[in-house]
């Protein structure tokens, strides 16, 4: 399951290699959704509590970084990771793999819908609704919360946090250092917050009332009266 999700995100590297154009419209298709997502959650970002969870969230599921390295790890090595780490935390890094093998396609769909490289509230409304796909993108956020809830389930085991440092040797060791640094960061992250069921209901209300107003609001003036896009 998790290769066959990177392979779906090295396909559409591949693709986006092949056509420099498509390239650029994606990172600033992805550089515009980390402003939205920095505009929506602006008030959580702000918090001590949940600053680090929503700033977590914005670089490390939204927003134009290069995950390459950390996947072209997790596909060389997928054997080691089922057989070095625990079941719970092999699970979360499938629902991970799937959200982003998601994502990926959906920005590509989008950036071959917008009209050139510049992305604004008004070419993102017009891609996100000539591209359509509401089951997808219904999917999209439900992927992002199973990562967020099984982050905050592995923080209620007292000995995995012992384990995950104890695993740095051999996960450098079988090439799983970028994992290894996500794993820690997000459970950090999740234990430092003392309770994600907040944070993740506030996430999917945004996010759900957001998919409404980008299929339903009349046009792009109307999304940003409502608060919804920067």
């Amino acid at each position: 399951m998790i290769l066959g999700h990177l392979e779906t995100v090295e396909h559409e590297r591949r693709l986006r290699a092949a056509s420099p154009e498509l390239h650029m419209r994606v990172q600033a298709l992805k550089a515009y959704q980390q402003r939205r997502f920095a505009h929506t959650y602006a008030d959580l970002l702000a918090t001590p509590r949940y600053g680090a969870a929503a700033r977590f969230f914005l670089d490390e599921l939204y927003g134009p970084s290069d995950f390459s390295h950390r996947d072209a790890q997790f596909a060389r090595v997928v054997p080691a990771l089922v057989r070095l780490f625990p079941r719970d935390v092999v699970a979360t890094v499938a629902t991970l793999a799937g959200l982003h093998a998601l994502s990926e396609q959906l920005d590509s769909a989008m950036a071959h819908a917008l009209d050139g490289p510049e992305v604004d509230a008004l070419a993102y409304v017009a891609a996100w609704r000539s591209v359509g796909h509401a089951r997808e993108r219904e999917q999209q956020v439900a992927l992002t919360l199973d990562v967020g809830r099984e982050l905050d389930t592995l923080t209620r085991k007292p000995l995995l946090r012992h384990s995950l440092r104890m695993m740095r040797g051999p996960a450098r060791a079988a090439g799983l250092s970028a994992l290894q640094g996500f794993l820690e960061s997000g459970f950090d992250t999740f234990l430092a917050m003392r309770g994600a069921q907040e944070f993740l209901g506030t996430v999917s209300t945004r996010e759900h009332a957001l998919l409404s107003a980008l299929f339903d609001a009349e046009d792009a003036a109307a999304l940003k009266a409502l608060g919804q896009l920067p």
